[in-house]
């Protein structure tokens, strides 16, 4: 499944969960840094408009559908992928590092968080080694030299696994660039994920996600801030619809 925007494509190139836990292994093992991005409805409306986001969009290595709408449009048009949440990653991969050995830095939300996260990985992934915890303050610019900066102590920290807890377009801007300044990193953008384990955020229950209706959780639980949001990301779904029936051939 692929999606094209003024000649830059982005492929959703891991069908599903245990492909990309495979692969990941396989980039652990080998030293071999990466940059995971999850891709949502909400990332295709700003793709649509951001030269910037969509560049650094186009140089993710690992790409998984974060989001019902990327799936049902698999599914039209032919290459299906599975559901991968970015925040149902973050476990997964934290027990994956601490299998391997590999150290891990934490990145985003507040310093308060950061250690609430960390105490929860460390009590359902034994053995893991957080390596870095650094919370950027208001503003930060991911082009900026404090982003090299704080790019380079992730590297210097010998993190083979950062968690990028920025939100779009921030963390696959910053993701991005990490290829080139930490390149033996893997860098997982996986959102609100830091939070949700800090306690910070709450997600659906359970059964909400079950029957795929976890965006209208969302909304009703800030209406005000994310029913234009949502309305603006319905609103190009025919479009990625005819897009998606074009690509069967």
């Amino acid at each position: 499944m692929r999606f094209s925007y003024d000649g830059q494509t982005i492929d959703v190139n891991m069908p599903d969960q245990a492909a990309l836990l495979t692969e990941v292994s396989r980039r652990f093992a080998a030293r071999q840094g990466f940059a995971l991005a999850t891709i949502n409805l909400d990332h295709l409306l700003k793709l649509r408009s951001d030269p910037a986001f969509r560049n650094a969009y186009a140089r993710q290595d690992l790409v998984v559908a974060d989001g019902n709408p990327i799936v049902w449009l698999s599914r039209l048009a032919r290459k299906p992928v599975t559901l991968v949440p970015g925040s149902d990653l973050v476990i997964p991969l934290a027990r994956l590092a601490a299998t391997g050995d590999v150290s891990v830095a934490l990145v985003g939300t507040t310093a308060a968080a950061l250690d609430a996260a960390a105490a929860h990985l460390q009590s359902v992934a034994p053995g893991i080694r957080i390596a870095a915890r650094i919370a950027p303050p208001m503003g930060f610019d991911p082009d900026s030299d404090a982003a090299r900066d704080l790019l380079h102590q992730v590297r210097d920290s010998g993190a083979g696994l950062c968690f990028l807890a920025l939100g779009a377009p921030k963390q696959e801007r910053l993701a991005a660039r990490g290829l080139i300044e930490a390149p033996a990193t893997g860098f997982a953008s996986v959102g609100a994920g830091l939070d949700f384990l800090a306690g910070n955020q709450t997600r659906a229950p359970e059964w909400v996600r079950r029957i795929a209706m976890e965006w209208a959780w969302r909304m009703l639980s800030a209406p005000g801030r994310l029913v234009p949001r949502y309305a603006r990301c319905f609103a190009i779904l025919p479009g990625e619809m005819l897009a998606a029936i074009r690509q069967r051939s």
